[in-house]
């Protein structure tokens, strides 16, 4: 038999994205998961970004994350963004902000898409645009006394 793309779960979604948010609150991998399952996708890709322990060689001890007041907005404009250029059935994007500790979890994003390829394609492509374009600065207290900040844009 030969195979088609005319079936409509071939097809992106009419509405794929299921969540976005900004939250000061932890993040949970369960309610992500849960906002991109869907029948017709062949493939989910999970991404999560933790707090680790270094940066540039240095040891991190505290790190926070603030954003303006547009972050939302511009988090989905890069969503709509993927969701116009891949067949993206369902997505889903998190990202924390406020006081963290080195293993919590600073971002989750999901894309469930008809095939493996693409689900991972338009996942990199949201979270590298996220990482790049959502107004969202991280600052990280250094072991050794000294601080930085590092923005998104």
């Amino acid at each position: 038999m030969a195979k088609t793309h005319d079936h409509p779960g071939e097809q992106a979604a009419a509405d794929p994205i299921k969540l976005l948010a900004i939250r000061e609150s932890p993040l949970s991998l369960d309610e992500v998961f849960r906002a991109v399952g869907d029948d017709a996708s062949g493939g989910t890709t999970l991404f999560v970004g933790t707090v680790r322990n270094h940066d540039g060689g240095a040891d991190v001890d505290a790190l926070g994350y603030s954003c303006h007041p547009t972050a939302e907005a511009e988090l989905r404009r890069v969503a709509e963004k993927v969701v116009a250029n891949y067949p993206v059935r369902a997505l889903a994007a998190v990202h924390r902000v406020g006081d963290l500790v080195v293993g919590d979890i600073a971002v989750i994003v999901a894309v469930s898409c008809p095939h493996r390829g693409e689900a991972f394609e338009a996942s990199r492509k949201l979270i590298d645009d996220l990482k790049h374009e959502v107004p969202i600065w991280k600052h990280q207290t250094f072991s050794d006394g000294t601080e930085e900040w590092v923005g998104a844009c």
